[in-house]
């Protein structure tokens, strides 16, 4: 038995060897804040020399966000803050996928509304499920103006998946 738990272990590392580690610092960073330091520290320092294949590859990160908890989603935006912020802005693709109940969080008079537009313009993707709206009758015109489309939201999420985008659910 204990044999089969190692196995098993080992093909979960390998399994998921292709997840960047950078990404999964910024995460673990961004999960236990104490230890943001060490990312800190594991990042390279400006004008240190790159790779050709650090320099061409950009982080790629789909959050999902089902919640209207303002407080939830206040950190969750903290959250792509601070990747943007440690991995660099332009080294890091961040989409904001938003479905459920946390579709009310990008009305126009949303309480997160302002912190949202600020996400989009500083280059985060966020996007509402349309389907998501239909079922609670909303329409363009009651959302912020700064947010984009798609029919649906977990279809959303599973593409960037398979795009390779590491994700997080908050």
């Amino acid at each position: 038995m204990q044999s089969n738990i190692h196995a098993h272990h080992a093909y979960a590392i390998r399994r998921n060897a292709a997840v960047p580690s950078a990404v999964l610092a910024v995460c673990l960073a961004l999960v236990f804040p104490a230890s943001s330091r060490a990312a800190d520290d594991a990042q390279p320092k400006a004008g240190a020399a790159k790779t050709s294949k650090q320099a061409s590859e950009k982080y790629k990160v789909v959050f999902h966000v089902t919640t209207d908890d303002p407080k939830f989603w206040n950190q969750s935006l903290n959250n792509m803050n601070q990747l943007q912020k440690v991995l660099g802005k332009d080294n890091v693709d961040i989409e904001l996928v938003v479905n459920g109940f946390g579709i009310g969080m990008l009305k126009m008079e949303s309480a997160v509304g302002n912190r949202v537009n600020d996400a989009v313009a500083n280059g985060i993707k966020v996007v509402a499920c349309e389907e998501t709206m239909r079922g609670q009758k909303l329409t363009k015109d009651d959302m912020l103006g700064s947010i984009g489309y798609v029919p649906g939201g977990v279809i959303e999420v599973i593409q960037r998946q398979k795009a390779g985008y590491a994700y997080l659910k908050p």
